[in-house]
């Protein structure tokens, strides 16, 4: 069924790029990474910003606003951008995420209230969405799936250096100069990657086919997805996730889910043709993706928090310790696509031994103490970031083989759409399932002698928030409850501040061995993906 709905014309027409002139697809290819580089560098960079713009334009209560207006707008606009460019091809609409971003910098830099640069971030997202959902389809049009690991590999390089590069240029600039700097800095690079693609970006566009737009399906699509990425933000941050607000949200993305496969059954132009999913390495590729980024986002957000709340190491010292994982990540991409184009493309067996490699660092970082140290850890830490790296690029690979060419941008564009709803998920869910381990460890290990000085208001908020072993200022407020009881007093302090200590430790490592969980149901699932020879012709 699948291949009866390629279009064999267009397709044929595709492998003419492969003749392109070598410094054309050298050029191309550098845009193409500065692009995914301006992409995923806005999405670490602004995150280390956003307590100065809360700050100066007094919004705290939509602190988390800011980061999900840009992650449902990029996760929203993959699949619709994917679509889009196999019907009308990719130059012109690369071009248009560019300047929807530059624009959305700008805009973003300007922002007087935090309403404005909510709506501002939600514009940058559409224009981070159109990049990255192209950045991988660009490969799959200048290279046939035989050749294109060594090259996917490179892009998720580029993605785990813009994850080392971002927090620290983001304090940088938000200290040396402003925040608005930090928007303000994508504008000159983007104008010079936009005149990149308008000279040396090859124009390639089905000339024999008269699309038409799935309008109902991009609107019922959006209706599904916005909700439910609410509904994530929210949960355990503003509501409890048994909320009508956070429920009536997620019932809300489920109806329109059940309307949106009915309508696309029916659609003569789908914008996700659901057919390629009766591909099985489409549908076993899609939720290997999902389940990985669920352990991958237990990992990267959780690991600087133990440094800094367990171990005791200051918050810059504690972000750069994601610098060996993501070291890791750019060396085992790297090294994983050139394998797999050199040595046959053996996906699956490359997945065994890459998700393997992540389960293992993720079951060695779940063993972490009090007493670990940093240089073990930080072995952990690698061993983690390699095994990610490793099985990072396969799967779209194996997805953009199993699949006609004319619908190659929607499959490559919903690899990413999963992973991205994966992140999310995975971060609310083990985000919620930290803290509730924490405030039922803090509760039970704390002495009966430390809760008659503490009154019940801050021993609650101990015990949700564990502020005191990262704040000097909330530590010092700490320690104030016990001064008046002298010698008495410092010992119950170090007990409290022990059991803070040990309830976040036991917190963290329980998601760390939630995460081995997930990783290890997608190591068992990758072991029933088909493996076919990745074809050296496009077509």
């Amino acid at each position: 069924m699948a291949e009866e709905q390629a279009d064999p014309g267009s397709a044929a027409e595709i492998v003419g790029l492969r003749a392109l002139p070598k410094r054309q697809i050298a050029i191309t290819m550098a845009g193409v990474m500065l692009a995914m580089f301006l992409a995923s560098l806005d999405q670490t960079i602004v995150s280390t910003a956003l307590p100065r713009i809360a700050a100066d334009l007094g919004g705290f209560a939509h602190y988390t606003w800011v980061s999900a207006a840009y992650l449902t707008a990029t996760v929203i606009t993959l699949p619709v951008t994917g679509r889009l460019t196999d019907m009308y091809g990719r130059k012109w609409f690369y071009v248009a995420g560019l300047i929807i971003f530059v624009v959305g910098s700008l805009l973003c830099g300007l922002s007087q209230t935090m309403t404005q640069i909510i709506i501002f971030r939600g514009l940058q997202g559409i224009g981070a969405g159109v990049m990255m959902a192209n950045a991988f389809i660009v490969i799959g049009d200048l290279f046939p799936p035989a050749e294109r690991g060594k090259y996917q590999g490179l892009m998720t390089g580029v993605f785990g250096v813009s994850s080392i590069v971002g927090p620290m240029l983001g304090g940088s600039i938000t200290d040396n100069l402003s925040w608005q700097w930090i928007f303000f800095v994508n504008i000159p690079l983007g104008i010079l990657i936009i005149s990149l693609f308008i000279s040396f970006f090859p124009d390639f566009r089905p000339s024999d086919v008269k699309p038409k737009i799935d309008y109902p399906g991009i609107v019922i699509l959006i209706l599904a997805v916005v909700p439910a990425m609410l509904a994530l933000s929210w949960a355990r941050v503003q509501y409890p996730w048994v909320s009508v607000p956070v429920l009536s949200m997620f019932a809300l993305s489920a109806a329109m889910i059940g309307l949106f496969v009915i309508i696309e059954g029916r659609a003569k132009e789908p914008i996700i043709p659901l057919w390629i999913f009766k591909n099985g390495i489409v549908s076993v590729a899609s939720i290997i993706i999902f389940i990985t980024a669920i352990g991958m986002f237990g990992s990267i957000i959780f690991v600087p928090l133990f440094f800094q709340g367990v171990l005791g190491s200051s918050a810059t010292l504690s972000g750069s310790f994601l610098t060996p994982m993501m070291l890791g990540v750019v060396v085992g991409a790297v090294v994983s696509g050139q394998v797999l184009s050199r040595a046959g493309g053996h996906y699956r067996l490359q997945g065994i031994v890459g998700l393997a490699a992540m389960a293992a660092g993720i079951g060695l970082l779940s063993t972490m103490t009090v007493e670990t140290s940093y240089a073990r850890a930080v072995f952990y830490i690698v061993v983690t970031g390699l095994g990610l790296g490793i099985s990072m690029p396969l799967y779209t690979i194996a997805v953009q083989n199993a699949v006609p060419y004319a619908v190659m941008g929607v499959a490559t564009s919903t690899t990413a759409f999963f992973r991205n709803l994966g992140g999310a998920f995975g971060l609310a869910v083990l985000g919620s399932v930290m803290n509730n381990r924490f405030a039922s460890e803090f509760v039970s290990g704390i002495s009966p002698e430390a809760k008659e000085v503490i009154s019940p208001e801050p021993l609650n908020s101990l015990a949700h928030n564990p502020q005191a072993l990262i704040n000097p200022e909330a530590q010092a407020e700490l320690m104030g409850f016990f001064e008046p009881l002298g010698e008495q007093g410092v010992a119950l302090f170090d007990h409290v501040f022990e059991t803070l200590k040990l309830a976040l430790n036991s917190a963290i490592t329980y998601v760390f061995l939630i995460s081995l969980g997930f990783v290890i149901v997608a190591w068992l699932i990758n072991l029933f993906i088909k493996e076919i020879p990745l074809r050296r012709q496009h077509v």
